[in-house]
């Protein structure tokens, strides 16, 4: 269905948080979603989480075009080329990557490494810098998580 003042907020900058909004609900999954957070609380999530969660990305359209839905980023990204194979190299180093790698991120050692970098086609710092990444992320996500279960947690408290 066409909007025209979503269209028109696009056009001048202002973004489409609605459309955003509505892309994420088609591709939200509530009970894949409550087992991640489960995970992510108990210190367990892990790379075929992160690939499952980057394929949900990619079936909501274009990067740029996505990122242009948040206001005040389509300036930002509008001299900057957001291909369609923005994940492919992360893509590429997890998929070379055993199962039980991908479910056990902390066995990567030095050896390992080398074959999934050889594997992907991307250096060993490729490699080392997804691995960080992730890590950060994981630490962040447990930290929010664990925010928000307190947060809810005093909240029910008071309403009790």
């Amino acid at each position: 269905m066409f909007h025209p003042e979503r269209m028109a907020n696009r056009i001048l900058g202002m973004g489409d948080i609605v459309t955003l909004v509505e892309r994420a609900q088609e591709q939200y999954d509530e009970m894949e979603a409550r087992r991640l957070q489960k995970k992510i609380v108990k210190n367990e999530y892990n790379f075929e989480d992160f690939i499952k969660q980057i394929g949900q990305v990619k079936k909501m359209g274009n990067m740029k075009d996505l990122i242009g839905m948040i206001p005040g980023m389509s300036k930002l990204t509008k001299d900057v080329e957001i291909g369609d194979d923005a994940f492919k190299s992360i893509e590429a180093i997890i998929g070379s990557m055993t199962p039980y790698e991908r479910r056990n991120p902390s066995v990567l050692n030095g050896s390992r490494k080398l074959r999934i970098a050889n594997g992907s086609g991307c250096s060993i710092q490729e490699v080392n810098r997804l691995i960080k990444q992730f890590e950060d992320t994981r630490k962040m996500m447990k930290m929010v998580s664990n925010k928000g279960s307190k947060s809810l947690q005093n909240f029910t408290r008071r309403r009790k």
